[in-house]
């Protein structure tokens, strides 16, 4: 009887994928109870593909390779690009209510792209609608059984092989689920920072996970802050859709000066890494930023943007007025468990996809609304791969015989540093020190930084380590500092005050669990040229 495949992590890139594999037999970890936990909700602007009569895959996939600043593997962005039409057009068949104008879609433009190609709902509502419609599907799918509010805690097996993972249930219990083929499906890692617009829950667990069972991790460094959250503090902190921009909204000071126009010849459309630390500059300077949408969304912004409308009216700001204060915030992790195109990583049996992943596809500047489309084709690509059904066996009877085992003391899989051995997992961080380390992250790993900064934020981690041992949020974290330290350079989201030039030589970074010991890495650590 064929195991299940297991799949952590319910966002639109694990639902997407535990639909694409039927007939096997699935068993999903939701995390956080189905719909709850997953930044895929939050995504406002859509889903970026190649839609319309004026635009190509190829042209989507210049636009990728452009924003990503030397580094994006041409083959991820050909694959994202030349995927996406048709798995928008395939959720639309499911149900997901994508704009329309007649027969034809009705699509924005976003910053640094090219062409009108954001497939949206309601103007700020794809995230939801898509969850929404991807919910209803697995919740009636016959060969997925869904573990509403447990989570994947560690990953069984070693470098050789991955052979499923320990959960831990909403009421604290523990189970080993076996399976040929894991997937991890977790999400990003904004979390670990104060100003944040995705659940604070995401701290980079699945790079924690991936790496103590061998895997590698890649360019961990590159942390995507969007330019325009609400400055309200709220945490999260709401998002001011870039699609307000693509409308024709404009940034300006506290006098109305509009700055962009002298920073980038693109002005508010330029990449999200030049508008961030413009942003971030005007602030840090007391001179403030502000997103003015009175003229070019007017009386019509609560019918076309209700989510950000609804943000503004809860900090008290009437956006129909007057400007809306904004900060660049931790939106997008660009690095993270390395894998190919379909999601392969190093270690056998082992797959990630979406946020959690890292294939190159947004190098070191993830163009806009290519997260939810990255999340659909990877999950599909995955679909492909992954192991079929042996020949003669039919699909049907409960996914998970020969697939859950009670583990009374599981074991650890911890290669070099240890976990709690009681759970399995790493141990949690309390309260007070998670809040120590997002601001700490936020002020010395944010839009800018520097060796001196970095330096005194890994020692800030490493002390942390120490007194509340190994986890997951702090190894996450870790890696992410290790690879700004070890860049010295500037390069997309990754900005050093103190080593402001690019290389001319572009190279992705590669790191793994061992290279965390070291308070000094060699240059060794970035690899090879981009391809």
């Amino acid at each position: 009887m064929t195991r299940p495949t297991l799949i952590c992590g319910a966002g639109i890139a694990g639902l997407w994928a535990a639909l694409k594999l039927t007939p096997r037999p699935v068993i999903l970890l939701t995390g956080a109870p189905l719909g709850e936990g997953a930044a895929s909700g939050w995504a406002q602007g859509g889903v970026s593909a190649a839609l319309a009569g004026d635009d190509t895959p190829h042209l989507h996939a210049r636009d990728t390779i452009a924003a990503g600043a030397g580094l994006v593997d041409r083959n991820a962005a050909l694959a994202l690009a030349t995927g996406a039409a048709a798995e928008v057009a395939e959720l639309a068949a499911l149900g997901a209510p994508f704009e329309r104008d007649g027969s034809d879609w009705s699509l924005s433009r976003e910053a640094a792209h090219s062409r009108h190609r954001v497939a949206r709902v309601k103007g700020d509502g794809a995230g939801a609608a898509i969850m929404a419609t991807l919910i209803e599907a697995v919740r009636t799918a016959d060969h997925i059984v869904i573990r509403d509010g447990w989570k994947a805690v560690s990953l069984l097996g070693d470098v050789n092989a991955c052979t499923g993972a320990i959960a831990q249930g909403p009421d604290g219990q523990i189970q080993s689920l076996e399976a040929d083929t894991t997937l991890l499906a977790m999400g990003g890692a904004g979390g670990l920072f104060a100003l944040t617009t995705t659940p604070a829950i995401a701290q980079g667990q699945a790079m924690a996970m991936a790496a103590r069972l061998g895997a590698v991790i890649r360019d961990p460094e590159f942390v995507q802050f969007h330019p325009t959250a609400l400055n309200a503090g709220l945490d999260p902190a709401p998002l001011c859709t870039e699609a307000l921009r693509g409308e024709g909204a404009i940034l300006v000071d506290k006098t109305g000066h509009r700055f962009m126009k002298a920073i980038h010849a693109d002005a508010e459309l330029a990449p999200r890494d030049v508008v961030a630390r413009a942003v971030h500059r005007q602030n840090a300077a007391g001179k403030g930023a502000f997103l003015d949408c009175r003229e070019a969304v007017g009386e019509a912004f609560p019918e076309r943007f209700p989510a950000v409308f609804a943000a503004c009216q809860r900090a008290g700001i009437d956006p129909l007025i007057e400007p809306i204060p904004v900060a660049p915030t931790a939106h997008y992790h660009m690095g993270g468990v390395a894998t190919d195109v379909d999601g392969r990583t190093s270690v056998p049996g082992l797959f990630a996809i979406g946020e959690c992943a890292a294939t190159g596809l947004h190098g070191a500047n993830r163009l806009a609304s290519n997260s939810l489309a990255e999340g659909l084709v990877s999950a599909a690509r995955f679909a492909r791969v992954a192991p079929p059904l042996p020949a003669g066996e039919v699909a049907g009877g409960s996914p998970t015989e020969g697939g859950l085992v009670v583990a009374d003391s599981p074991p650890s899989t911890s290669l070099r540093w240890p976990t709690s051995p009681a759970g399995g997992g790493s141990p949690s961080l309390p309260p007070l020190a998670l809040l120590r380390l997002r601001q700490a992250m936020s002020r010395h790993c944010g839009v800018e930084r520097s060796a001196a900064g970095l330096s005194e934020l890994a020692v800030l981690i490493d002390r942390m380590r120490r007194e509340h041992g190994e986890a997951d949020a702090l190894v996450a974290a870790r890696f992410i500092v290790t690879g700004a330290l070890n860049r010295r350079e500037s390069r997309g989201g990754h900005f050093r005050t103190d080593c402001p030039q690019t290389l001319e030589e572009a190279r992705h970074s590669a790191l793994r669990l061992d290279d965390l010991a070291a308070p000094e890495l060699a240059p060794a650590a970035l690899t090879g040229p981009a391809e």
